[in-house]
């Protein structure tokens, strides 16, 4: 299949992706439906993370286009006011439809003739051929641009607009308090109804959706901040951030909508939790929300006030290649062999939101074959799991029948979201015992005492040893912005030695610590990189555990495994700072238990 494709050889030539990933590629391309059917750079790029423009820059040479580099940065006001005056010249269904695609009209050429330059990022695209039917410019060229240029061009000269922020702004004025009395308890539902319409709290809310997958958010929480106020918060690289605060609006009122516009829950239950979903189409991409309401109490004992949490699902995040997820070279290594073998457990362990689920996602990618049955058992399913079959958890169908299921179903590998109890643990041991790949996830603060959680659930050490192939702790720590961090400062040296860095090194300049912020970051931080500990169960860790007593020891496993090249939680948050991509403030804060 891969000789047919003169790109997919080009690729591997470049050593840009090796075979193994364009023939699973090309697989997806071949499973999709012809009508919709998308390119060989569009899923490396999407599904298996590959950096965009090693792809598309390598497809613009293959097919002779043109390179133009574009600093944003540098661009004078003449230029950028030249680009919108073209822009307005173009029908706005097409002026959107191109920048959807990353195509933008940019300048005219100098000469007899004008020609119009189209950025483009990826300049295989269709689109620009329908310029001269839809616009007065007949002549056009495209070029390749980096996205990232592109990207921060379009935001100068057309930025993305959120129609339900902007309704709501103009109606600004309109919003004024309502008083939703209550009396015993109850809620009147005409009054609420009649705040809800009065003050736009719809737009309110379906923007405040568009904003958190703009801004790359995982989770939304709106909460009631006094009698008629509400707060809406992003958590955005595992910190919250306030984002807007209603005023003169019951916080009744703004759950209401939320409710009403979700799918599962029920407006009018206001002493119980709930879990609903909901999806929408966000700058053409489908995303999905777990939504999860809990009732609570404030100073006014009769008001009937809710928090709620929204949970971001959004597939472009999900990282397919192990390559991605960032691990140091020894943990890397171990963790392939360990996801590589034919039969045992792979156990990823950790805080809540500390990227286990991200890597038991990209560890099944890389096992996923035509040729196994992969199932897995998740409550609830986050991610859609191409070449999976993901068992539904449902009222009729609880997590731990799901789990006792799997052994009658063929199993080839398994995932099982999480160890929870001793009839997990058991199941999960003997699927390995029994020649299949388990993978799962269990909540301990490090790798060795995850061998003394699973024995003290009663999995006896010898069945322990040789079920478990390794056990990865990590956490996420936010990552620096290469734009505006600084060189770290003498107040925060004393924090630095006690952490474990050396005097030379904090001389050396090359310690960072967060900057002031830019727009390219929040607070000074861009994202997040994982730090972990790899215990990988070698002969020598398996004899330590099947030699235990009444007691695993969790400080001999750690000395034989440090000993084999394993980093502790802290080493590996060292070599971070060392590396420039964190800072001594996030280490500390992440690896304060330990």
């Amino acid at each position: 299949m891969i000789r047919k494709s003169r790109f997919a050889q080009l690729l591997i030539k470049k050593e840009v992706v090796d075979e193994k990933t364009i023939e699973k590629a090309l697989e997806i391309q071949a499973d999709e439906e012809s009508t919709n059917q998308r390119t060989l750079g569009e899923i490396l790029v999407t599904d298996f993370k590959i950096d965009h423009d090693k792809i598309y820059g390598l497809l613009a040479d293959l097919y002779a286009f043109r390179r133009v580099d574009i600093n944003v940065d540098e661009l004078d006001e003449k230029q950028i006011k030249h680009t919108k005056e073209i822009l307005s010249k173009f029908p706005d269904e097409f002026k959107k439809k191109l920048i959807f695609k990353k195509m933008l009209p940019y300048k005219f050429t100098q000469g007899r003739r004008k020609t119009l330059i189209v950025l483009a990022a990826d300049p295989t695209q269709k689109e620009a051929g329908q310029i001269p039917s839809l616009t007065d410019f007949k002549k056009y060229e495209v070029v390749y641009c980096k996205l990232t240029s592109i990207e921060r061009l379009v935001d100068l000269v057309a930025p993305q607009k959120n129609e339900f922020l902007d309704l709501l702004e103009e109606a600004d004025e309109q919003i004024s308090e309502v008083d939703s009395s209550e009396q015993k308890g109850k809620i009147d539902e005409y009054e609420l109804d009649e705040e809800i319409n009065k003050s736009l709290l719809v737009n309110l809310f379906e923007g405040c959706l568009i904003e958190a997958v703009r801004k790359k958010a995982s989770d939304i929480h709106i909460v009631p901040y006094g009698r008629s106020s509400v707060d809406f918060m992003f958590r955005v690289d595992g910190k919250l951030l306030k984002w807007h605060r209603q005023e003169n609006t019951s916080p009744e009122a703004m759950a209401a909508v939320v409710k009403d516009r979700s799918i599962g829950v029920d407006r009018f239950e206001r002493d119980k939790s709930q879990d609903g979903f909901m999806q929408r189409l966000v700058d053409g991409h489908l995303i999905r929300f777990r939504i999860s309401i809990i009732p609570i109490t404030s100073s006014e004992f009769e008001r009937r006030f809710e928090s709620i949490v929204i949970r971001i699902i959004d597939d472009r995040n999900v990282i397919t290649d192990l390559k991605k997820l960032g691990f140091q070279e020894t943990a890397e290594a171990d963790f392939i062999k360990a996801i590589s073998k034919s039969k045992g457990i792979v156990l990823v362990t950790g805080p809540t939101g500390s990227g286990k689920s991200t890597t038991l996602m990209a560890a099944l990618y890389h096992v996923i074959d035509p040729s196994r049955n992969v199932l897995t058992c998740e409550d609830p399913v986050e991610y859609n799991i191409k070449g999976a079959r993901q068992l539904k958890i449902g009222n009729k169908f609880s997590f731990e029948e799901a789990v006792r299921s799997i052994l009658r179903h063929d199993p080839d590998v398994v995932m099982v979201g999480e160890i929870r109890d001793k009839i997990t643990a058991e199941i999960a041991i003997k699927l390995a015992n029994t020649g299949h790949l388990t993978f799962s996830t269990l909540h301990t603060n490090d790798a060795p005492s995850a061998i003394s959680r699973l024995f003290k659930m009663g999995v006896e050490t010898f069945l322990l040893a040789y079920a478990v192939n390794i056990i990865v702790a990590q956490r996420l720590v936010r990552r620096l912005c290469p734009h505006c961090r600084q060189k770290i400062t003498q107040e925060r040296y004393r924090a630095a030695l006690d952490l474990g860095l050396q005097a030379e090194e904090l001389e050396s300049g090359n310690i960072y610590e967060a900057g002031p912020g830019c727009p390219k970051c929040t607070n000074g931080y861009k994202g997040r990189v994982n730090i972990c500990e790899a215990l990988y169960f070698s002969p020598e860790i398996r004899r330590a555990i099947v030699d235990s007593g009444a007691e695993i020891n969790e400080d001999e496993i750690r000395k034989i495994a440090e000993k084999q090249g394993m980093l502790s939680l802290l080493e590996s948050g060292l070599d971070r700072i060392r590396n420039g991509l964190t800072s001594v403030a996030e280490i500390t804060y992440a690896t304060s238990e330990d």
